[in-house]
């Protein structure tokens, strides 16, 4: 009777396919995202100090939830210890963790460092993309861009390294330019068309070297927004449409995206 319990909490909790599964992913979603605009709005002053009462009790009332929730996913876990030590396992964890600590360090020296701690209750946020089902395609097309945009940042670091040194050695330490490494945050700084303006080309050829980075700048920014983009497509149109390939054994020739075995014969495929 017990496996049967820990396995019916653990489709709950861990599964999105029985109804009961999908309602408590609902129910969560909803109780992650005001929990975490409760935290929003206690970080302004005016509504602290008007709604603190409340915000105290919902607080409480989130913390002890989640508590209940991380102790039933251990309880129910197949493999608790590799949840207790996973992303969402610590992400789980350090959402509950601050409210518990302000019972115990109560003394003024503390309150900077508990209030800092406090914030932690934001990541609770990371708990969002476990029960939402396009984040598996962002994912998808992440992996699949990874070594493009590693190149792609490989080529744009020796970029601003030589743009940071060109510029070192035109302008020099008595126009801003004290070193290498100040010279590479300009050229990251103006690539990126952010601008700060705390350092600034003065002669005429680096001006003329600062309008180039510029203009490569906003080439470069798309190049990312591209890749990343093309992948995502692939993934969404690889997750719509079915896997095309024949069955050797009954010749279906229809099946799911991230199917390995015919769904027919259950032939290898």
């Amino acid at each position: 009777m017990t496996v049967n319990l820990r396995g019916k909490i653990f489709v709950t909790i861990f599964g999105t396919e029985t109804r009961g599964g999908r309602t408590f992913d609902i129910v969560l979603l909803w109780m992650i995202i005001l929990s975490v605009s409760i935290v929003v709005l206690e970080s302004v002053s005016s509504i602290r100090e008007t709604y603190h009462d409340i915000f105290v009790t919902t607080e409480w009332i989130f913390t002890i939830s989640f508590t209940l929730e991380y102790m039933l996913r251990i309880y129910s876990s197949p493999r608790p210890l590799k949840y207790i030590t996973s992303f969402y396992g610590l992400v789980d964890l350090l959402a509950i963790l601050p409210t518990f600590l302000g019972l115990v360090f109560d003394q003024y020296t503390f309150l900077l460092t508990i209030r800092a701690l406090r914030l932690f209750r934001m990541f609770r946020v990371f708990k969002l993309a476990r029960y939402v089902k396009e984040a598996a395609i962002l994912v998808k097309a992440l992996q699949l861009s990874k070594n493009k945009i590693i190149v792609f940042f490989g080529a744009v670091l020796t970029l601003v390294l030589i743009l940071g040194s060109l510029l070192y050695l035109i302008e020099g330490e008595e126009n801003g330019f004290t070193s290498i490494p100040q010279s590479v945050y300009w050229a990251i700084v103006t690539i990126t068309t952010v601008g700060y303006g705390d350092i600034a080309p003065v002669t005429v050829l680096g001006k003329i070297l600062a309008s180039v980075a510029m203009l490569t700048g906003f080439s470069i920014i798309a190049v990312p927004t591209g890749i990343i983009s093309v992948e995502i497509g692939k993934a969404v149109k690889s997750s719509r449409n079915p896997k095309q390939a024949l069955c050797t054994n009954c010749g279906h020739d229809t099946h799911d995206s991230d199917a390995h075995y015919c769904k027919i014969c259950g032939t290898k495929i």
